[in-house]
């Protein structure tokens, strides 16, 4: 389970303060994958980042009873002087993985053959999304943490392969996604919850969290 308890947090624009949360109280179970809602500059990455431990908050504690992932697109963990081999060997040790599994698993999944060992400095945008996700299905854990859906690649058959692994993935774990579209969470998620005001207010349908999200738009 994950868990905020009376949790704020707020940055200062410079201008005036905004606030992400205001002492605000959800948890997360296992097995129930869940879809934020917010607009944009309303601290989507922010929340993201706290739930995996990335940022503090302000105020108040948050509870983590379970391998919880990186936010998918954090690439903070890969060294770009490094080769993919290298980054993702070292990194399964870091989780006390086996690594000549994370490496076997990473170079089958991202396809870039003989790329993968040179520097990640040196790949495209797509290349580097690939390999980010692909270091996310190996580290094998417990809640996953997407900020604006999966990555969008021209690779056919690598969004074959890996959708199909996160959808196997899904009978046993848990997806937490945030995004500024209802569309994007349709594909994973049931249940949803609007990010307004320093609060996130949480429904049991993505019908119905869509209609609070598109009503408050409106207002």
């Amino acid at each position: 389970m994950l868990k905020f308890d009376n949790v704020s947090k707020s940055f200062w624009t410079g201008k005036q303060r905004k606030v992400i949360l205001d002492r605000a109280s959800f948890s997360i179970e296992i097995g129930n994958s869940l879809g934020i809602l917010a607009r944009n500059g309303t601290g989507k990455t922010t929340i993201i980042n706290m739930m995996a431990g990335l940022e503090k908050p302000d105020e108040g504690h948050i509870r983590r009873d379970c391998r919880i992932s990186f936010p998918l697109g954090f690439m903070g963990g890969l060294n770009n002087k490094h080769t993919a081999r290298e980054n993702v060997r070292f990194i399964a040790q870091l989780y006390g993985l086996d690594p000549d599994y994370v490496e076997a698993f990473c170079r089958w999944l991202v396809g870039i053959e003989e790329y993968f060992d040179m520097p990640v400095g040196t790949y495209s945008g797509g290349m580097k999304a690939r390999l980010n996700f692909a270091l996310l299905l190996a580290l094998d854990f417990d809640m996953y943490l997407i900020d604006e859906g999966m990555p969008s690649t021209a690779d056919v058959e690598f969004n074959k392969k890996a959708g199909d692994i996160m959808r196997e993935r899904l009978e046993s774990t848990t997806l937490v996604v945030v995004s500024h579209q209802a569309k994007t969470l349709e594909k994973f998620c049931r249940s949803a919850a609007v990010l307004l005001d320093g609060q996130l207010y949480m429904f049991d349908t993505l019908e119905e969290a869509k209609a609070f999200y598109d009503y408050e738009a409106q207002s």
